[in-house]
């Protein structure tokens, strides 16, 4: 019998992550063939990640696999935290008060705004010289 897997897709800023949590797994966390330690490096975005299963409960009660691509690290770990939760939400709906109410479930729509013509930068203007 082919294992059950739960799917969740989560974006921050230009990063994109393909999220699949395996239940009955011993909570291991893969990112894109890799240890999330090897991938990630630091402590606090293998937390940022976690956070969706210490909320609910659920820590070491799965396995992810995910691919993620775009964006920097930190952004990558929002993304892969935001699919963890969508990913529990398919498993359970019943999980859906919990991961709202601590904000896993909001979309982060903040993006860098682009350079606008005539301008230095997005809000940075040119200097201006009145003599």
């Amino acid at each position: 019998m082919a294992e059950m897997r739960y799917y969740g897709t989560g974006k921050r800023k230009t990063a994109i992550a393909r999220v699949w949590i395996i239940p009955n797994g011993s909570g291991k966390i893969t990112v894109n063939r890799q240890d999330a330690k090897g991938y990630f490096g630091r402590l606090a975005l293998l937390k940022i990640m976690e956070q969706p299963f210490e909320i609910t409960g659920t820590n070491g009660r799965f396995d992810v696999w995910c691919t993620v691509k775009g964006g920097g690290k930190s952004a990558q770990a929002d993304a892969v935290k935001f699919g963890i939760a969508k990913a529990l939400l398919a498993f359970n709906p019943e999980l859906r008060p919990i991961l709202k109410k601590a904000g896993f479930l909001t979309r982060d729509a903040r993006i860098k705004e682009r350079k606008k013509y005539g301008q230095r930068g997005a809000r940075a203007r040119y200097q201006w010289s009145k003599r």
